[in-house]
């Protein structure tokens, strides 16, 4: 087993010489990940079940260390929307507890994944069944957005997806004019943004954009801030969950959905990254990273994260070179919540169900 395939991609940059030509390039590509990874990482969180700093926190943390330490030169990490169904469904059996606990082991399995050399193996696995669940969670995330897309006064939704749509069948009548207004307005945005100018962040200019509408015209649209009470401005002290045996027992088959999940869609985002570079990942360094970075959002209070196919795209598109530019993508969003928090507390749940029903059709 030669060490080489071990070495983050971060220190093999550094090695080649990194120069002040390459950083600007990277910091131009990490605040601009950093401005598109706002939104998401809060949206992804609120569709998981959790309050919405848990996937800041996430993004923080996992983004970070995926770049840092991870076999892909341009890998841009943090909570992605392959992750919403399980972390919801873990949730409302398990509590945040549970999830915790769950992630703490997948990020274990994927390090000894990593170790044992798993990386180039998880690569066969055939497109149809990728292509297959991928599908499927779409549609799934698309249903979950439908009571916040229309201001539904619906109290408990349900998670299973024929009851969750009778459920909507039946309070379809508690719809709120306003709430559509702001999720099609930014819907609009988006789709227009990307079609006449894809450079600008539409994601981040719809959520501004809804933001003042709803305060200015003092709209009544349900908030992050209604809804959760807003965003703490700081990083939390790390801690570990309490373990259980039988807890522990009961998340062994999650556990292990979410590291091959992990694992999968994060070797899949390395490919296309080398696609569009002409580089070549280590797949199992970046397993490790994974596994590594996993294991340190959930202390910081985070959710399962992976590499993150769109922000990674979006990353080399901005001019990203290296590992750096994942890194200061992860430093922006620890400034923006230490800075702007307060201001999260406006952003209507209307206008990030327009944005992850974007993500669904992605």
């Amino acid at each position: 087993m030669s060490i080489q395939q071990f070495i983050p991609k971060s220190i093999i940059c550094w090695r080649e010489g990194y120069g002040s030509r390459t950083f600007w390039h990277d910091l131009f590509a990490g605040v601009t990940v950093g401005i598109i990874a706002l939104p998401l990482a809060m949206a992804f969180a609120i569709a998981s079940g959790v309050t919405p700093e848990r996937g800041l926190y996430t993004a923080i943390i996992a983004g970070f260390l995926i770049s840092a330490l991870g076999g892909s030169r341009v890998q841009i990490g943090g909570p992605t929307g392959a992750f919403v169904v399980i972390i919801y469904g873990i949730v409302q059996r398990h509590g945040y507890d549970g999830l915790a606990i769950a992630t703490l082991m997948a990020g274990a399995i994927m390090i000894i994944m990593g170790l044992a050399q798993f990386g180039s193996v998880i690569k066969f696995i055939p497109y149809p069944v990728t292509t297959g669940f991928t599908s499927g969670i779409a549609v799934l995330i698309f249903s979950s957005q439908i009571k916040d897309f229309f201001g539904l006064q619906i109290a408990n939704v349900p998670a299973e997806f024929l009851p969750k749509w009778s459920a909507y069948l039946h309070g379809a009548a508690t719809w709120n004019p306003a709430a559509v207004s702001i999720a099609a307005s930014s819907l609009v945005t988006i789709a227009l943004l990307r079609r006449y100018a894809p450079r600008i962040p539409s994601a981040i200019v719809a959520v501004v954009l809804g933001s003042a509408a709803v305060y200015f015209l003092q709209l009544p649209v349900e908030t992050i801030g209604s809804r959760f009470g807003g965003i703490p401005s700081a990083l939390p002290t790390p801690h570990w969950p309490a373990f259980r045996l039988d807890t522990v027992r009961a998340l062994i088959p999650e556990a292990t959905t979410i590291a091959l999940l992990a694992s999968i869609e994060s070797l899949l985002s390395a490919v296309v990254a080398d696609g569009m570079t002409g580089s070549r990942h280590k797949s199992n360094c970046e397993l490790i990273a994974q596994g590594v970075a996993n294991i340190s959002s959930t202390l910081f209070g985070g959710i399962p994260a992976t590499g993150a196919i769109a922000r990674t795209a979006a990353n080399v598109k901005s001019g990203g070179r290296t590992p750096v530019a994942g890194m200061i993508h992860a430093v922006t969003l620890l400034l923006i919540m230490l800075t702007i928090a307060p201001m999260a507390s406006l952003i209507p749940l209307a206008t990030l169900a327009a944005i992850l029903i974007v993500v669904a059709w992605d």
